[in-house]
Formats: C-alpha cells, structure tokens, sequence
C-alpha cells in the first residue's frame, strides 16, 4: 500500500483562505487550453467561483506536439496579464503565477536539470507527465536527479497512467525518489473514464495524494470541477478535501514538505 507521503503539521489559522490549483490551462493559444484571451479570463472567474484563490498556470512543455520552451511561456504568460489587470475591474479573479507542465522526455529532462524549464514559483517543485501507457524505464532515477538539483518532482494526474490502473504499486519508486502526487480532481466523476476513477478512488483510500488540481483546459471544465470538489469531500471528508485543495500545494509552494513514507508491511 501507498502511503501518503507528506508529515507537515500546519496551523489552520495562518492558512489564506480559498483553493491553490497548481495545474491548469487557462493561457490562451499555447497548447490545447484556452483559445482565446477572453475564454482564458472567462475560465479564470469560474475557477474563483470553484473557489481557487491561487491558479498556476501549467502550459505544456511536450517537443514535438507542444513546442514551448521557457521562453515562449514567459511571453505567452505576459501576453495574458493585461487581460487579467483589465478583467479584475469587473470581477473577482484569482491570483495567478506561472508554470508548466514538463513531459519528461530527454529534451524537457535536460532543460529542468539546467535551468530552462519553468518550476513552480520558488523554483524548488515541478510538475512533470509521462506519456499514458508506460513510464520511461529511467524514471526513478531522473527524479533522483531531479532532487538531487534541487526540484521535488510533482506527478500530474497519476490516475490517469495505464500502469497505475493495473497496479499501483508502480508509483512507490516515484515516491521513494521524493516525488509528490497531484490528483486530477475531474478524474473522480468519470471525465477520463472509469478505469481512471477507479484508480484515483485507490489512491485517495491509501492517502497518496499530496494535492488536488483542476486541470482545467476551457470554461466548460469548471461543472466538472465544482462536481469533482463535492464528490471530493463525499469521500474523504471536510478536513483532507481541504488539505488537498489548501494546505497540500500551499505545502509544495512553500517548499516546506518532508517525504515521511511507511515502509512496506510496516
């Protein structure tokens, strides 16, 4: 069994109230997230209205299908802010910083090792996917490595990976390596199927989660993020769907986690 990984004792009172989502696609004409600046704005406000206080854009880092580097996702972000400053005389939308989510391949490993990807802000954790059938036979140790450069590696949607539906266990290297793992909330009423519902019911009975993330890619997404948070806390409860959604990537920004797994049999 996966147990989850975090320790960090935190006091309730010195939390910012509202939600941190640490992945989502709201940049416009980037990947395949928001298409527009209007429908990147428009998918902002229904995410404060989820709740997200903090949204992180995520922008896909993948040679070959989305080829962004650091600095075309530092344009595109800058690109986006006027929009938001303009949007924010008229409504409430969250605080937003950006990121990206980092398709380990050779190419994008090499850019997070020497600078050139784009971490979380504080630059000490980066989201990173692999491709949806297997995992890279290297990936314990690029997480190693990862680490040993100075960046806690953040697993998007671990529920959605073919091998974890099979048999979970394939995530304890990934751990070991001192990763952390993101739960895609919409992953809970069925959005991705129900082989990846399954998987993220699994993974939330064994407290693997560090976090939760709307993943969110248009407008449209946000139903599904305002059913996923109530379905969230159908299942585990009040407390943990807000360690999830506060204190778990508030923890990963700040940087202040410390990995605390259970041996096996233990």
């Amino acid at each position: 069994m996966i147990c989850h990984p975090g320790g960090l004792m935190v006091d309730r009172r010195a939390q910012m109230p509202g939600f941190v989502d640490l992945h989502s696609h709201w940049i416009a004409g980037i990947d395949d997230g928001a298409r527009s600046p209007e429908e990147g704005i428009e998918l902002l406000r229904g995410l404060k209205d989820a709740g997200f206080d903090v949204v992180v854009a995520t922008p896909h880092m993948r040679p070959g299908m989305f080829d962004n580097d650091r600095a075309a996702l530092e344009r595109a972000f800058q690109a986006m802010l006027p929009f938001v400053a303009e949007a924010r005389g008229a409504h409430a939308l969250p605080e937003v910083h950006l990121s990206s989510e980092h398709f380990l391949d050779d190419v994008v490993f090499q850019r997070l090792t020497h600078g050139q990807g784009v971490p979380y802000p504080g630059g000490a954790a980066a989201l990173v996917e692999f491709p949806p059938r297997a995992f890279p036979v290297r990936s314990q140790a690029r997480f190693f490595d990862l680490k040993r450069a100075g960046i806690t590696p953040v697993v998007a949607h671990p529920e959605r990976y073919q091998p974890v539906w099979d048999d979970d266990e394939c995530l304890t290297p990934l751990l070991d390596a001192g990763a952390h793992l993101l739960l895609d909330l919409c992953a809970l009423v069925g959005t991705y199927g129900s082989a990846a519902q399954r998987a993220a019911e699994k993974l939330l009975e064994e407290d693997a989660y560090e976090a939760a993330c709307s993943d969110a890619h248009k407008p449209a997404d946000v139903k599904n993020v305002r059913a996923a948070i109530t379905r969230l806390e159908s299942l585990v409860g009040k407390d943990e769907s807000l360690r999830l959604l506060q204190e778990g990537p508030r923890g990963i920004l700040e940087t202040k986690l410390q990995t605390k797994r259970k041996p096996a049999g233990s």
